[in-house]
């Protein structure tokens, strides 16, 4: 099985009224599956760099009338480039981004700046590239890099989820009241 955002998001349990942040929200897999979590309910901020990406998920989800989105052009390996505020979110999805990503240290320490203290970091990446099925074998970002980097930046590993038969999930806490450790 493929990751699907629907069972990863439902494996957080959000309630209610929360503040998500999905950082790199590419298509809106995830944003519209925390939106529809919480019931139209709260906020879930779709971050990306990609104005374009961000113009067609504002379409669809104005499509499925999912009023508690917003859609914002940030930059996640610059500190201040989600444009969000220090404390402001409850949970910050991370998916299929770090691969991506040069500055891996300087998107999770935005992730930490803008979640409250206790606030969750979910983290799904891909286990290894399958044949180039996902990224090269070169970009894979280990588990163990990401929960041993997560845990450097002063997140305490909470759980693993099961994110599917090609990707990792890992489920972390903030712990440290200081954005960058």
């Amino acid at each position: 099985m493929f990751s699907s955002p629907e069972k990863n998001i439902e494996q957080l349990h959000l309630a209610d009224g929360g503040i998500v942040a999905d950082f790199g929200a590419g298509s809106g897999a995830y944003t519209v599956a925390a939106a529809k979590a919480m019931h139209g309910t709260g906020k879930v901020y779709a971050i990306d760099v990609q104005k374009g990406i961000l113009t067609r998920l504002e379409r669809s989800c104005r499509e499925e009338r999912l009023g508690n989105v917003s859609f914002i052009w940030g930059d996640l390996e610059k500190l201040g480039g989600t444009k969000l505020a220090d404390g402001s979110c409850d949970v910050v999805i991370l998916s299929n981004i770090l691969f991506q990503v040069p500055d891996k240290k300087a998107a999770m320490g935005e992730a930490k700046r803008v979640l409250r203290l206790g606030g969750i970091l979910l983290v799904i990446d891909w286990m290894e590239s399958f044949n180039n099925m996902g990224p090269t074998k070169e970009r894979v970002f280990p588990e163990a890099d990401g929960r041993k980097l997560a845990e450097e930046l002063g997140f305490l590993f909470d759980r693993p989820i099961n994110a599917g038969n090609y990707h990792y999930g890992l489920v972390l806490r903030k712990v440290s009241p200081r954005a960058h450790a």
